[in-house]
Order: C-alpha cells, then sequence, then structure tokens
C-alpha cells in the first residue's frame, strides 16, 4: 500500500480548482473557523459528506494556500479506479475497503499520520444530500486512537460541516464551511478501546452536528 502527492499535478489541479472552477460555478464560498486548523502535527480532517465537489472544497478550505499542507484522502476502493482512479492516487489518496478493511490500509493510514500528514476521512462514509448527520462509521475512530497508541501521537480530529444551499449544487450555488474546534484523540484513551472509540464518535457527531445547524440558520436553510 503506498500513496503519493505529485510535485507537479496538485499545484496545477488545485490552481485550477481555485482561481478558475470554484469562482465560475459557485456564487459564494464562505469559509468559517480556519483559525482552528492546527498549524502542525498529525491531523485527522473530518468533514460531512455532501457532494462530489467536496475535494475540491477541502483542499481550498485546508490545503496548501491555506496551512502549507497537502491532504492525504482515504477513499472508497469504488472511486479508485479508471483514470479517476489515476487522478486520485497522484493527488495523495488512498483507497479503503469500508465493508472489510484491509490491515495494509489502515497501516497506511496510521503511518502517514506518524508523518504529521493531514488525512481526510469522511466518516459519514458516503454522499447524503440531507442536511443533519447521518450515522457514523466505527473505523474513523480506530484508526485515530489506534494512530495516537502509537508513540503517544497528538492526533487532533478536526470536524468540518458541507453546507451547499441547494441539495443537488446546482451552477451559482452557494457553499459554507465551517471548520470546528478539534477533538484530541489522547482525551478518548481510557484503556477500553470499544468504549473509547464510541465516545470520540459521539463527540465528533455532536460537533458536526452543531456546524451543520449553524450554517443552516446562517444560509436560512431547513434542516435536514
Amino acid at each position: 500500500m503506498s500513496s503519493q502527492v505529485s510535485s507537479w499535478l496538485v499545484p496545477w489541479v488545485y490552481a485550477v480548482g481555485r482561481y478558475l472552477v470554484l469562482p465560475i460555478y459557485f456564487r459564494k464560498v464562505e469559509v468559517i473557523g480556519q483559525e482552528w486548523l492546527p498549524p502542525s502535527g498529525p491531523i485527522i480532517l473530518a468533514p460531512t459528506h455532501r457532494s462530489r465537489w467536496d475535494a475540491l472544497m477541502l483542499p481550498f478550505a485546508t490545503g496548501r494556500k491555506v496551512t502549507g499542507r497537502d491532504l492525504r484522502f482515504m477513499v472508497t476502493q469504488d472511486e479508485v479506479k479508471g483514470l479517476q482512479g489515476w487522478f486520485i492516487r497522484r493527488l495523495g489518496g488512498f483507497a479503503i475497503d469500508t465493508r472489510r478493511p484491509g490491515v495494509a490500509s489502515l497501516r497506511h493510514g496510521i503511518e502517514l499520520l506518524q508523518r504529521g500528514e493531514m488525512m481526510v476521512i469522511f466518516p459519514e462514509g458516503n454522499i447524503f444530500r440531507e442536511r443533519s448527520v447521518q450515522p457514523l462509521k466505527a473505523g474513523f475512530a480506530r484508526l485515530a486512537l489506534q494512530a495516537t497508541a502509537q508513540d503517544d501521537l497528538e492526533v487532533k480530529v478536526v470536524p468540518i460541516g458541507l453546507t451547499y444551499s441547494h441539495r443537488l449544487v446546482p451552477w451559482r450555488s452557494t457553499v459554507q464551511i465551517r471548520i470546528g474546534q478539534p477533538l484530541s484523540v489522547q482525551t478518548y484513551r481510557t484503556g477500553q478501546p470499544k468504549q473509547d472509540a464510541k465516545a470520540l464518535t459521539a463527540d465528533l457527531n455532536q460537533s458536526l452536528q452543531n456546524l451543520l445547524t449553524d450554517s443552516c440558520r446562517s444560509l436560512n436553510l431547513s434542516q435536514p
């Protein structure tokens, strides 16, 4: 299992997205809470997943132009196929079978965090059009706790709520990206892995729901 950040492709793709695609397609892209992004250390960005546009929104709000860091996306196996898969692998993404997570992919995720990388995991798993948080997958919490157990890493989980003004994201939509206060994974380690994972998942769920509620209120949108 390996992944890489192409030195020529990543700057080109994200520059096109930031300065051409997003300004043309969207009426407004608003980012709130960038001050919560840790300047260094291992980070798991945990955003809601509402559209394929999220793959450009996250680098726009948190990537190298903001933090000087590249994002390492954990994606499902189904995404890493054909031309799309070629791009994903060279943009730093790597695949995991969410139904039967392999040891190699989980170990690779932990290795990235040990190197102090910024990793993206969509804890809901799939794309959902609802404006409320959907049940979170337990795998993200287990990975975060396992990574923290390695050499007592100070892993931070950063909740991010993405809210689009229209569920199907037509041309000239508005999007609000809210970044919440990081959760320190170390504080959830009590020596009881299942309970620790449940507690971390529950707190992330509440943080994400608060972010979405604030965005819906700001954009005058109904929930769910």
